[in-house]
């Protein structure tokens, strides 16, 4: 583990230490959260936040791992690089705040204040998709020196966030992220998913971290068939591909029904 985060920084220095500043956000949280006994949907008010601190995290070191792979145009990669990192930073903010304030960040419109903080992150949000769509341009482009397997699972991997990007355009029209019930029912331990009605975050997350799934399965098979064709691995990347993106779909049109991933009454 010390080796790969190692070589994040060394791939991407700002992306790296970005990510940092959301660990050390979160462990800070940890810290703050078992006294604060305030609740927010009917969770503590820091778990959300929580939540968001990770996967920011994770998402800032996966980008600085694959942006080395395209080194041109500068200005480009600058460009990814700092706004990214600035539009997360900003994004986290946003939720840390509305945490601390004791009420929701997403799809918070009760007062011009509240109003004016979700404008903030859906700008940001749009902002970092545009950057990301910009990045998978690069991948297209560009010749890169990998194998096969392993780019094509990248780029399907940056496709995807962006796919699950839009999702998340549904849930801001649907003023909630629950289909059938008011946010904040019952939920599954730990990732809090709704038992009692539809939840599009569970589709949105897992077209998120195909981010981190594809590019890894495409590894894999790069390794695992190495001593076949160049396209052959690819093949198998596809394959998997397609499975990820049905799964996908059924989960996004199981909530879009209103019907909860495991229900219990």
């Amino acid at each position: 583990m010390r080796e790969i985060l190692t070589e994040i920084y060394h791939r991407d220095k700002v992306l790296a230490i970005a990510g940092w500043m959301q660990i050390l956000l979160l462990v800070v949280m940890l810290c703050v959260a078992p006294f604060d006994s305030r609740t927010v949907t009917g969770l503590n008010a820091w778990v959300k936040p929580l939540k968001f601190a990770a996967s920011i995290g994770l998402y800032l070191w996966t980008l600085a791992w694959f942006i080395a792979y395209v080194p041109k145009p500068p200005w480009g990669v600058q460009l990814i690089r700092w706004g990214v990192a600035i539009v997360m930073t900003i994004e986290m903010a946003c939720i840390v705040l509305q945490a601390a304030r004791g009420t929701t960040s997403h799809y918070n419109v009760a007062t011009s204040f509240d109003a004016q903080m979700f404008q903030t992150m859906g700008i940001m949000i749009v902002i970092n998709s545009l950057l990301v769509l910009m990045l998978l341009i690069l991948f297209f482009i560009q010749r890169i020196e990998i194998p096969r397997a392993y780019l094509w699972g990248i780029r399907l991997g940056l496709f995807l966030f962006l796919l699950a990007g839009a999702e998340g355009g549904i849930m801001i029209a649907n003023r909630a992220h629950t289909v059938g019930l008011a946010d904040g029912t019952a939920g599954l331990p730990l990732v809090n998913w709704s038992t009692r009605g539809g939840d599009l975050r569970i589709a949105h997350a897992l077209g998120l971290h195909a981010l981190q799934l594809l590019p890894l399965a495409g590894y894999a098979i790069s390794l695992w068939k190495r001593n076949l064709s160049q396209n052959r691995p690819v093949a198998y990347l596809m394959v998997f591909a397609l499975i990820y993106v049905a799964v996908a779909a059924l989960l996004f049109w199981q909530a879009m029904s209103g019907r909860p991933l495991i229900p219990f009454t």
